[in-house]
């Protein structure tokens, strides 16, 4: 039996198998050695860092909800001058490819610490998140306009040689135009969907769950609607997507790889299961293997919707 191909490309990107984890949910990556062989991943995600450390928001942070869960962290985050100086190194032991995920409250912010990785060795590749608030307009999340999007996507791929993925928020009236912005902007790749805005409340004490009031939602309540925007942004954008959102299982991450991912990220589903991305991999070259199918790449975007020749 021929041993399936699943490394595929994310621009210039290169990864040996599509499976990542998601960044928030896995720390720096160090923390999950005693349950899993990193270098089985395709590469980590590591938690969002800032120019300094962050105490994030305090409790309540953490909701669980049906089939999913709420989480207001907050960004906490030690920084990335302390992410390079005190983590980096021993993640370069491991043969999987480190993504650095990065925000800021201004332009000036997301450039500083994206040329602080640039220059740092190790890092593969860096993702940014566009769900935070820009100070400097008032609030407005950079993800939920266009024309900042573009703008704070470009500053980065100025201030930096690396991969640049951009990973969107769903919280937007179409993501196809905020996903076509980041394409503009001079992004390699897609990362979607980051979490849904979403609440609980304590009835007995009539107040919000969460001491931050809102939080996202994740895990496999999303489920649909990521693969649903993944399928949409596919065939709006022409540069490679991550798909990400309630993937368990193997069947899952396939769903988004039918709809046009060419790589996944497994998020809430560390909390279950600290192997799941393994678990996912193992999977996918099982699924390949009992298919007779050569390549993962053979799968990405072959949905057949019944659509097909009206486009």
């Amino acid at each position: 039996m021929v041993t399936p191909d699943l490394s595929v490309a994310l621009g210039p990107l290169r990864l040996k198998n599509p499976v990542l984890t998601a960044s928030g949910t896995f720390g720096y990556g160090l923390e999950f050695t005693p349950f899993l062989d990193l270098a089985e991943l395709g590469g980590i995600v590591v938690k969002g860092l800032s120019p300094r450390p962050r105490r994030g928001n305090p409790p309540d942070r953490i909701f669980e909800t049906p089939s999913g869960m709420l989480n207001a962290i907050g960004l906490q985050n030690v920084g990335v001058d302390a992410f390079i100086s005190d983590k980096l190194p021993a993640l370069g032991k491991y043969d999987t490819a480190v993504v650095a995920n990065v925000f800021g409250e201004t332009v000036a912010e997301y450039v500083e610490v994206c040329a602080k990785l640039d220059a740092a060795p190790g890092v593969a590749a860096i993702e940014l998140n566009v769900s935070c608030p820009n100070v400097e307009a008032g609030g407005i999340a950079f993800g939920s306009d266009p024309v900042l999007l573009e703008k704070v996507t470009r500053a980065c791929r100025d201030a930096s040689r690396l991969p640049l993925f951009v990973k969107l928020s769903p919280n937007v009236t179409d993501i196809r135009v905020t996903a076509r912005a980041a394409e503009g902007g001079g992004a390699d790749a897609i990362s979607l969907v980051n979490t849904y805005v979403g609440m609980a409340v304590d009835v007995e004490r009539r107040r919000p769950v969460l001491h931050n009031v809102s939080g996202g939602l994740s895990g496999p309540a999303i489920r649909p609607l990521a693969v649903w925007a993944t399928w949409q942004v596919s065939r709006a954008v022409k540069i490679p997507l991550v798909g990400m959102g309630g993937i368990l299982t193997a069947r899952d991450a396939l769903e988004f790889i039918l709809a046009g991912a060419s790589a996944v990220q497994i998020g809430t589903a560390n909390f279950i299961h600290p192997d799941a991305a393994v678990r996912v991999a193992r999977g996918l070259a099982a699924y390949l293997s009992e298919h007779g199918i050569a390549s993962v790449r053979e799968l990405v975007g072959t949905l057949k919707t019944g659509r097909e020749k009206a486009r």
